[in-house]
């Protein structure tokens, strides 16, 4: 007779599979076929949850880079040129605005103009401000939103739903759902991977987690500066073989040990993460050396000055990585809410817009010159905006009503506008895109209805975009 203790080790699944001859199983295992939708995080291959897997229709981008710009910056002084803001300088705002409440509740609510000088660029003839000069010499290859808007008044939580989805943390973040549905292309380095220039993002790895999904789709955080990954050569006593029949006898043991634990993810998720780091001694080393770049790509990037290197780096190693099949990159630019000018505007962004220009640019014409960015997605932008209002002297306070992002490349008609924010730039009043609508956008240029793209949990079919999402339809090309 079982010990309690051994009852209580049983899952729910060994249990339908033990009784009755294992019909409830066979049951509950067809149920994901009949819905046709993704099921509870299994593969097609059990034992590598990354194989590939085909999308819902026909994919336009192959790969995303996501630059997030943390902290938020100032879409009125950089995307978002307001005339009227600038005659209207000094007033309070007007009362038909409204009570506005920000973030930090001070400065009043004086109007505060941008001292950029904006100037049309391209075919397309859209204004940009001179603290982005690099950038704006591929507006035609952009799709500008101008009236994004959000949840979250502050940084964490803002930034966990441009991740996530949600301003509360628990879910699966946008690369993670990307690996899950569509699986990763190069199975000796990992699908998703996230790159700082330095700090660590506020809510650290929740932004790149997989919630309550299984945690190898989870994004793999490379190291800032030159050396990456750490401890990615083995000790020169450990031979190959050696180190494959630890691996082997650790899988083993952990076979065993998951007989009647077959919900522990984690367990799994680290199995997977020991095989993957095997394979990455093969493949990795020449992946992250920026060396082997010729000096006039190191150059446009920026590696031979000092405030763009940080940065460029990371954009030059994006692209190598997109180039070597991995799915998903994240570039966090002003790691730690670096953006965030409450205070000295014109310093704070005039500091990482000189940090971030340069090589925002190379990234693009670099993908564009490879035949890279038709199949690439590349997405800029930060949690929310900033205030056409004073903040104390010379800043502007959070804005989550209407702020700017812009996407290019991988399925994206470039040189246009979309969406409007009023004459002062507080909200958006046309084409309002809500951060679950950049995400069904994003999924369905890789191949994903954001619909059908689901996981169960707790009872209920969890998707990417929740209850929401819209596609973005002028966004496509």
């Amino acid at each position: 007779m079982q010990t309690h203790a051994e009852l209580a080790a049983y899952s729910r699944r060994h249990f339908l599979r033990s009784c009755g001859l294992g019909f409830g199983a066979l049951a509950a295992s067809a149920l994901p076929a009949l819905t046709g939708r993704a099921g509870a995080g299994e593969s097609s291959d059990s034992a590598n949850p990354m194989t590939p897997k085909p999308p819902h229709h026909p994919a336009k981008a192959k790969s995303v880079i996501f630059l997030f710009m943390e902290g938020g910056p100032s879409h009125v002084d950089l995307f978002d040129p307001k005339p009227e803001l600038t005659r209207q300088h000094g007033k309070p705002l007007p009362p038909s605005f409204g009570k506005v409440t920000t973030a930090m509740g001070v400065g009043g609510n004086l109007l505060l103009a941008s001292k950029r000088k904006f100037t049309q660029y391209g075919q397309s003839g859209i204004p940009v401000s001179d603290w982005l000069p690099h950038t704006a010499k591929h507006v035609d290859d952009l799709a500008i939103l101008r009236a994004c808007h959000a949840d979250g008044l502050n940084h964490v939580g803002s930034v966990c739903q441009m991740n996530t989805g949600s301003i509360l943390a628990g879910r699966p973040s946008l690369g993670a759902w990307s690996l899950y549905g569509l699986g990763s292309i190069n199975q000796n380095l990992p699908g998703f991977v996230v790159l700082t220039d330095g700090g660590d993002p506020l809510g650290a790895a929740r932004n790149w987690g997989t919630g309550f999904m299984p945690a190898t789709y989870q994004g793999t955080r490379f190291l800032p500066g030159k050396n990456p990954i750490v401890n990615l050569a083995s000790p020169q006593e450990v031979t190959n073989r050696r180190q494959r029949d630890k691996l082997d006898l650790i899988r083993t043991l952990n076979t065993m040990h998951r007989v009647h634990r077959e919900d522990d993810t984690i367990l799994s998720a680290r199995q997977n993460a020991y095989e993957l780091a095997y394979r990455m001694q093969a493949a990795a080393p020449e992946a992250v050396d920026l060396s082997q770049e010729p000096e006039r790509i190191q150059r446009a990037y920026g590696l031979d000055r000092k405030e763009t290197a940080a940065y460029g780096r990371q954009c030059l190693l994006a692209r190598r990585l997109v180039e070597r099949g991995v799915r998903f990159v994240q570039i966090y630019c002003g790691a730690g809410s670096r953006w965030d000018a409450h205070g000295d505007l014109e310093g704070n962004h005039t500091r990482l817009c000189g940090a971030s220009d340069q090589p925002t640019a190379a990234l693009l014409a670099d993908l564009k010159a490879r035949g890279m960015l038709d199949d690439t997605l590349v997405i800029w932008g930060g949690e929310f905006g900033r205030t056409p209002m004073t903040e104390g002297k010379d800043g502007r306070d959070h804005n989550p009503w209407g702020f700017t992002m812009w996407m290019a490349g991988g399925g994206v008609k470039g040189g246009q506008i979309i969406g409007e924010t009023d004459e002062f730039g507080l909200r958006g009043v046309s084409d309002r895109v809500h951060v679950h609508d950049l995400h069904a956008t994003i999924l369905h240029l890789m191949g994903l209805n954001h619909e059908n793209l689901t996981f169960r949990h707790n009872g209920r079919d969890e998707r990417p975009t929740e209850n929401g999402g819209i596609l973005i339809e002028k966004l496509l090309a």
